[in-house]
């Protein structure tokens, strides 16, 4: 029987909160920043799902959101470089519907028990929009979950599962929106959500036996705290066993937000535990799972929700957030214009760029970042290995901040980081607070964009503050 053998989750550092000037409410919802999207948050979730495990085992990745970067390029391709998989493993996107994450999850598991992969990784992130003040604006959030699949013994084994499939035009956006729309409140309610999830419980619960006394945890998707407060009453749970939806704190994170919640219950489950996941968007998925005696395992060396939920910091103002949206238009920087990345030299210095190698003198065992054919400490030519860096941690060397760069967030904070274990490079600093700059500060890498110009993301590795 398929199973889940480890999760991850990423959580954006900036909140909206009471204390940000010009939001206007007291609960907090996640943000992306100017430098991340769906397919950088998936790389995050998916690096901490997949710490310390062989990734060499992975034949298959699903990614799944409503906000991929391009709508004719694959970002699985993408999170697949840059996690550093095998070119062999097998790809795909599952995008446009709220339900993509549980959508995600049944193919990799229908993959795992039909032998086509021995595991599977499913990695779904948003980064939706809704119009500034609109209604929608205070419920949305931006993060991402990571869920590994596999035939070997996890840290939860999935018992049941239930579909229905049902169009409903409920909320859409088109390619030319920047902004979702949705249709009027109470008819997309009664005749979507509040009907369709308790058919598919209802349906799922005639097919297995299963009733709401059975199960210990209740991940349940919903579009706002009070329908889900609502809903998990009509479906008979006690609070107890109702998740924290994280309305409030992070937000509706789209077609991650059933994920995210089945991570949290992993993280505090108990062996023999069930636990229910319950998706939506045109149509409901229905998932059982049981903690195996290993599910204390899932919080090894990892973040998952709760830490990324702590280690959080409040945007001074609104704006900001505005700005980093790009809803509100700065004056343009007083620089020209950068360059339209060549796309040739993108792909072929992707090895460096995207899998962060660096070289490895086999002779002296010298590191350096970018690779080099001859070693600068004993000069051996042609004796390199690569090695990854983009998983180890580091230390400023030194740093220094351009207050007349073209960027969103001024000043750019660029580094000089020194490696745990040998190398130094030279890269952007991000979700950086100047007083907390300093030479000697830690740091870890994260996957982020550099620029968007002609339409071409350029994605590289950033340093950042250790998180949590």
């Amino acid at each position: 029987m398929p199973g889940i053998l480890a999760c991850g989750a990423y959580i954006p550092r900036f909140r909206l909160g009471k204390e940000t000037l010009g939001w206007g409410s007291p609960q907090e919802k996640a943000i992306a920043n100017f430098d991340e999207d769906s397919v950088t948050m998936a790389v995050a979730a998916a690096q901490d799902c997949l710490r310390g495990l062989d990734r060499s085992q992975i034949d298959a990745l699903y990614f799944a959101t409503t906000t991929p970067p391009y709508l004719e390029q694959q970002g699985s391709a993408l999170i697949a470089e840059a996690l550093d998989l095998r070119p062999s493993v097998f790809a795909a996107d599952i995008t446009n519907n709220l339900r993509g994450g549980t959508i995600a999850l049944r193919t990799a598991l229908d993959a795992v028990q039909a032998g086509s992969a021995r595991q599977a990784l499913v990695v779904a992130a948003d980064c939706r929009m809704s119009a500034p003040r609109g209604e929608l604006e205070r419920s949305l959030g931006d993060g991402a979950a990571a869920v590994l699949v596999g035939r070997d013994k996890g840290v939860a084994e999935v018992v049941a599962s239930h579909t229905l499939t049902e169009h409903m035009l409920d909320t859409w956006r088109t390619p030319q929106d920047t902004f979702i729309r949705s249709w009027e409140d109470r008819f997309i309610m009664e005749e979507g959500y509040q009907r369709v999830v308790p058919q598919v419980v209802s349906e799922f619960s005639q097919k297995t036996g299963v009733v709401p006394k059975d199960i210990a945890k209740v991940a349940l998707y919903a579009p706002d705290a009070r329908r889900h407060q609502d809903m998990a009453r009509r479906l008979g749970f006690r609070p107890e066993q109702v998740v924290d939806p994280l309305f409030g704190k992070i937000g509706n994170t789209g077609a991650a937000f059933t994920l995210m919640l089945l991570v949290s219950a992993l993280e505090t489950a108990k062996p023999g535990e069930r636990i229910l996941a319950v998706g939506y968007g045109d149509g409901g998925d229905v998932y059982l799972f049981q903690a195996t005696e290993r599910v204390g395992e899932v919080k090894q060396n990892r973040r998952l929700v709760s830490r990324y939920a702590e280690a959080k910091r409040i945007l001074p103002t609104y704006e900001t957030y505005t700005r980093w949206r790009e809803v509100w238009v700065s004056e343009a920087a007083r620089r020209p214009p950068p360059p339209v990345p060549s796309v040739s030299a993108l792909w072929r210095e992707k090895d460096e760029n995207i899998r962060f190698y660096g070289s490895r003198c086999t002779a002296c065992g010298y590191i350096q970042y970018p690779p080099q054919r001859v070693c600068t400490k004993c000069q051996t030519a042609d004796q390199m290995t690569p090695i990854r860096l983009a998983e180890t941690y580091g230390t400023v060397f030194t740093y220094s901040m351009d207050y007349l760069a073209g960027t969103i967030d001024t000043p750019l904070v660029v580094a000089v980081v020194n490696f745990e274990g040998g190398g130094r490079w030279l890269g952007m600093m991000t979700d950086r607070e100047l007083h907390e700059v300093r030479i000697g500060m830690p740091v870890e890498l994260t996957f982020r964009k550099l620029r968007t110009v002609g339409g071409i993301h350029n994605y590289y590795w950033k340093c950042m503050p250790v998180r949590a």
